[in-house]
């Protein structure tokens, strides 16, 4: 029983219908209540909280527009199926990023080798610390600009092939999206100052700002490969397509 204490009823409370929302809710997300599974009715929600039919109306309405509950007609109300969740903003390949401006794009590959896996790479990777994993560094170019240093460490065992391919004719992004679809990523976006030999491989001055990426990606639940991508804070923004 939902009882409306003297200490509720003065000052500013929550409306009654937002504490019905929060309790059903919380039943929700707790498992209490499942996908597809039916709720009381309003006829026993009004008993159970002691607010008027009105009220708990208005809470399972609210409900129901915002995705948690669904209303059939003469049958009940049942919990939805969760929805699936998308990321705020998507970074495509930055060969096709250039393509879509109609620019030219080339890379000059700096470092394409077998290393082993140094704390932090193994962390990143999660392998243990000293496995042999693929590692290379190479510059993007828009029209002649070097727009982005790309530095990428990849799980050799699940792309054994890393090594042999051409990164002048096709990029790791598009080569990893082919062997190993992506099913999970992770972005972590940072402002930061680049190194003297940063500053030299994408023509900047020393104190230019610079935006840094920090992306690890997922295949059927494995980590493939985490890299950080360099851009001049000039020559790059960050772009994201929302839809309700």
């Amino acid at each position: 029983m939902f009882s409306r204490s003297p200490g509720q009823l003065s000052g500013t409370p929550a409306p009654f219908y937002e504490k019905v929302k929060q309790a059903i809710s919380e039943k929700i997300a707790t498992g209490h209540w499942r996908a597809h599974d039916r709720i009381p009715s309003e006829a026993e929600l009004v008993a159970q909280f002691g607010f008027s039919r009105m009220t708990i109306n208005r809470a399972l309405r609210e409900l129901t527009d915002e995705g948690l509950l669904v209303r059939l007609q003469g049958v009940g109300t049942f919990v939805a199926e969760p929805k699936g969740q998308s990321a705020l903003f998507e970074i495509r390949s930055i060969a096709d990023e250039i393509a879509a401006r109609h620019h030219h794009h080339r890379c000059e590959v700096l470092k394409l080798d077998v290393v082993q896996a140094s704390a932090e790479q193994a962390a990143e990777l999660n392998v243990a610390e000293g496995t042999s994993i693929f590692h290379s560094v190479m510059v993007h170019f828009e029209n002649d600009i070097p727009v982005q240093i790309e530095d990428r460490c990849v799980n050799a065992l699940r792309v054994p092939d890393y090594l042999l391919q051409d990164y002048t004719q096709t990029t790791p992004h598009a080569y990893l999206s082919q062997v190993a679809p992506l099913t999970e990523g992770e972005h972590i976006v940072e402002a930061v100052r680049a190194t003297p030999q940063e500053c030299a491989w994408l023509r900047i001055k020393e104190h230019d700002p610079c935006l840094l990426i920090r992306r690890r990606t997922w295949s059927s639940s494995q980590i493939v490969s985490q890299a950080k991508l360099l851009f001049p804070g000039t020559r790059y923004r960050l772009q994201g397509h929302f839809m309700s």
